[in-house]
């Protein structure tokens, strides 16, 4: 509220600055001045918004860049416009054009080519993270995915993850475009997203923050997280393969959420005896598929006619997937009646 009101105060001086100006140089002008002194203001709010989107060592590389191009148009005025000094009609404008040139060209330099520079304390925010949490590369920075997935809720609440949870904008940004998204689905999975952000900020155990670092240069947000990361020392959360994988190319450690479900789930070595329901049939002929409590898929044989059944099945084989994990089970009743047949095949056998 107090944004809005300092804004207005802010518009108000500025049209009645234009105003009086215009006016005590020309009276019949001064709703001109008006009308100015409010797109001055409009722009410079413009810019307010632009710039606060920009890192600091992004804003003082281009100030820097600034100043070395005024120096440099500097230096080729006093060697090439002595020519022009005669000529007072074209040395102003070229004077503007050099300057203008010059000024924009290591403006937009050091805009650019600010995201290598490496300062030690590059925000207030990641300052705010202390020198030994970086240093001991403890703190984690959560993509997108895991945040909507919303197991990372549950994680962190039961203390296993140590360390600080940095939530970039840019990610917050991406969670409110899914947020708004005329797509059903997306709308409600933009929304879980930021409901579960909101759950882990109100664990007393979990110390989450939003940090509003940004690389204009980079586009992908993936691309802006490795770079956080590396920029933190910090190690990314996550649950996209693809992540994954690039950021393991590039040095970063990932903590994958999927891989962690994984190999959390319970062992279930063939020979071993389950209950379970059948919940639809499989692709093969005759088979049923049902699924563990974590999700895990079994695929009975047989099954297909025991749809919606509890039933004992006996575990045959478990095949270890990119996926996850498939058990292959068959009924128990089949389990039986092939160990009893060979019950009665070995004595004639023996008896042979």
């Amino acid at each position: 509220m107090e944004r809005w009101i300092l804004r207005l105060i802010f518009f108000l001086i500025c049209g009645a600055s234009g105003y009086f100006f215009v006016k005590g140089i020309a009276p019949g002008f001064s709703g001109w001045g008006l009308l100015g002194g409010l797109l001055l203001s409009a722009l410079t709010l413009f810019l307010e918004e632009r710039l606060r989107k920009v890192p600091l060592k992004n804003l003082l590389a281009s100030f820097i860049g600034l100043i070395v191009g005024i120096l440099f148009s500097n230096l080729l005025a006093s060697v090439f416009f002595p020519f022009f000094l005669n000529e007072q009609q074209t040395l102003l404008p070229l004077y503007g054009l050099l300057y203008a040139i010059c000024g924009y060209i290591g403006l937009r330099v050091g805009l650019i080519k600010g995201s290598d520079i490496h300062l030690p304390f590059r925000s207030r925010d990641l300052n705010a993270m202390g020198k030994g949490s970086v240093q001991a590369g403890i703190t984690k920075i959560l993509d997108t995915s895991v945040i909507i997935d919303g197991r990372i809720a549950d994680i962190t609440e039961t203390g296993f993850i140590e360390g600080p949870l940095l939530i970039p904008q840019f990610v917050l940004g991406e969670l409110q475009h899914i947020a708004d998204s005329h797509d059903p689905i997306k709308r409600t999975r933009g929304k879980r997203g930021l409901e579960i952000l909101h759950h882990i900020q109100k664990q007393v155990n979990v110390d989450v923050r939003i940090v509003d670092t940004d690389y204009p240069s980079v586009k992908e947000v993936d691309a802006k997280l490795i770079e956080l990361a590396k920029e933190v020392n910090g190690k990314i959360i996550t649950n996209d393969s693809n992540l994954n994988k690039v950021a393991g190319l590039q040095g970063i450690e990932v903590l994958n959420i999927n891989a962690l479900a994984n190999a959390l789930r319970p062992v279930v070595l063939p020979g071993e005896e389950i209950n379970i329901k059948i919940v639809k049939e499989g692709k093969e002929m005759g088979q049923g598929v049902a699924y563990l409590d974590d999700g895990t898929m079994i695929v009975v044989d047989n099954g297909r006619r025991q749809i919606g059944k509890n039933i004992d099945v006996v575990v045959t084989s478990v095949l270890q997937t990119p996926a996850g994990r498939m058990i292959f089970a068959r009924l128990k009743e089949d389990s039986v009646k092939e160990t009893r047949g060979k019950e009665y095949y070995y004595p004639l056998d023996s008896e042979f």
